[in-house]
């Protein structure tokens, strides 16, 4: 990919990697705080601000190099602050907190399929403007779908690590904590050996493939 490719499909990512990550986060604050736990709240991370949430290297520099290298974008933001021990049922709440993030991207994704299908009835889709912002809509829908498979794989610290834990029984869920601090090793090991794409790409293809079409723009 030339440096102007790169340059178009950073501008066409943009808007909709910056909403994803933002109410991705602020979606686990927001629930925390619903459950009991107000540490995001405080701190002023239950925010709609994408300052806030963004990560110089996980949110600008990783996304940007995993999509000019690879066809699955990996990435993250800054993680909002929960103290599980505050939440009312802390085992139990986890998994509600855990899946906010997920939830808010799947909803995410319909939204943004609403938008290019709109788009798509309304405007030239040869013009600049409309080919542009249908682009966008057409990368919300894709940013969404990886944000969402990715943060579900039952990998601590992933939020499908956290929803797990919920649901193992009391001394499983206790070992299976203990894998949290080889997460990340463990996370970018399966990314750069092809491992994660390998299990994904499928998922993210047929769940792709079916939101176009149910929009009608197959």
């Amino acid at each position: 990919m030339d440096v102007t490719n790169i340059l178009i499909t950073v501008l066409v990512f943009a808007v909709p990697v910056i909403f994803a990550i933002t109410l991705h986060e602020a979606a686990h604050g927001y629930v925390a705080k619903h459950f009991g736990d107000s540490t995001a709240y405080m701190l002023g991370r239950v925010s709609l601000n994408p300052v806030k949430h963004i990560d110089p290297l996980g949110t600008v520099l990783i996304p940007i190099v995993t999509l000019a290298l690879s066809p699955f974008m990996f990435g993250w933001a800054k993680p909002v602050p929960v103290n599980f021990e505050n939440l009312r049922r802390p085992k139990a709440d986890m998994l509600w907190v855990a899946a906010a993030g997920p939830g808010s991207n799947l909803l995410q994704m319909a939204a943004w399929a609403l938008v290019a299908a709109v788009l798509a009835r309304t405007i030239s889709p040869t013009g600049l403007a409309g080919g542009f912002w249908l682009a966008v809509a057409d990368a919300g829908i894709k940013v969404n779908i990886m944000f969402a498979l990715l943060n579900l794989l039952p990998i601590l610290p992933l939020d499908g690590g956290r929803i797990v834990t919920s649901l193992l029984p009391a001394r499983l869920s206790y070992a299976y904590q203990q894998s949290e601090r080889f997460g990340m090793v463990i996370l970018l090991a399966l990314l750069f050996t092809g491992v994660i794409g390998w299990v994904l790409n499928p998922l993210y293809r047929g769940m792709y493939l079916q939101t176009i079409s149910l929009i009608g723009l197959d």
